[in-house]
């Protein structure tokens, strides 16, 4: 992760099935890593799905540096693949205590909640 406050993926299209559309010379705006805010809420609709499996864990491990022990993951609501990605990642993350879908207010199925565990001392 870079920066005191934020992390970087890199952004670019793909089409709705996940898979890459880049063109060949991707335009600067494409090619530029994002910046995101490490504050405890992860919206995957900026993202490609190629780069899920190390934002998430990534951002997950800087949110648990920070102390923040709650994290809340838009995936969208869809068709339910990203969802089941995220879970699918989770599932296999030491760090994680738990995970369940949002509630109505913050999500819902759109949405899942992490806890995570304790940084050793």
């Amino acid at each position: 992760m870079t920066g005191p406050e934020r992390s970087s993926a890199n952004k670019g299209p793909s089409d709705e099935d996940g898979s890459d559309k880049s063109p060949a010379n991707p335009s600067p705006a494409e090619s530029r890593p994002v910046e995101i805010p490490i504050d405890g809420t992860l919206d995957l609709h900026y993202f490609q799905p190629r780069d899920v499996d190390d934002l998430v864990p990534s951002y997950l491990s800087e949110c648990r540096d920070r102390g923040i022990l709650q994290v809340r993951i838009i995936h969208g609501k869809g068709m339910g693949a990203l969802r089941e990605r995220v879970h699918s990642i989770l599932r296999r993350l030491s760090i994680v205590e738990s995970f369940a879908l949002a509630g109505e207010s913050a999500g819902g199925w759109g949405a899942t909640i992490v806890k995570l565990k304790h940084t050793p001392q």
